[in-house]
């Protein structure tokens, strides 16, 4: 309890700069519930005050806790909206009405792709990949790990990665959770990389395609985006 009300406090001081999106589960670098919460785990690459920058790779974040995962697994992934209360992170509630919803600053929506990275965050290998409505804390979004990708049990290198670009706004977010993969025998890393873009370095006003909602639920990912994904036809 001591934890949840400390969050919000932080939550209203930085609502203005941080109000937008982050990975919730699998528990980022920098997440919440981790010893280096501090309530820019929602902000873009790019962003700076006079305490933090978010930095490329995972926000610049040290390794976090690491969840076990294994080929074949599909996870449910949820996402946090920096004004969502205590309650709402745990029980994950529906959307009722427009008028009671809690804002996202989901941007009107864009890309989330997913990934899997073996050397701590240099490469990426793309896994799953939704459009328009994502993110939106209100649901899940299913990512399944393909069942021939290999083992990666290296400390501080095995990472599950979010990162969305944005549709109103040319901001790029990046997220990434420490993990323990048991994978196939011989398996093979996924050939795809993922989108970089809007930092330094990268192609700059880059701007997803999305479904212009800003900070509202969208309705979650369509039936046939989780059909997709759950099958690894995910849209290229």
């Amino acid at each position: 309890m001591k934890f949840a009300a400390a969050f919000l406090v932080l939550v209203s001081l930085l609502a203005s700069a941080t109000a937008h999106m982050a990975l919730l589960y699998p528990t980022p670098r920098g997440g919440y519930g981790t010893k280096q919460y501090n309530g820019r785990i929602h902000t873009f690459i790019g962003y700076k005050d006079s305490k933090w920058t978010m930095r490329f790779p995972c926000g610049g974040y040290a390794p976090g806790p690491v969840t076990k995962l294994k080929a074949g697994q599909t996870i449910d992934v949820r996402f946090l909206a920096s004004t969502m209360k205590a309650k709402d992170i745990k029980t994950q509630p529906k959307p009722t009405s427009s008028s009671k919803q809690f804002s996202q600053a989901r941007h009107g929506g864009g890309t989330c792709e997913f990934s899997l990275s073996y050397d701590g965050g240099k490469t990426f290998n793309r896994i799953g990949r939704y459009t328009k409505t994502c993110p939106d804390a209100y649901y899940t979004w299913p990512v399944k790990i393909p069942s021939n990708v290999p083992s990666c049990t290296t400390k501080n290198k095995c990472l599950f990665v979010w990162s969305w670009t944005a549709n109103i706004l040319p901001q790029y977010y990046h997220n990434c959770a420490d993990i323990s993969l048991t994978g196939a025998k011989n398996g093979k890393k996924p050939k795809t990389g993922i989108e970089i873009v809007d930092f330094s370095g990268h192609k700059k006003n880059v701007m997803a395609p999305g479904d212009g909602i800003n900070h509202k639920s969208a309705g979650g990912p369509s039936k046939s985006e989780i059909s997709n994904n759950l099958k690894g036809k995910y849209a290229s």
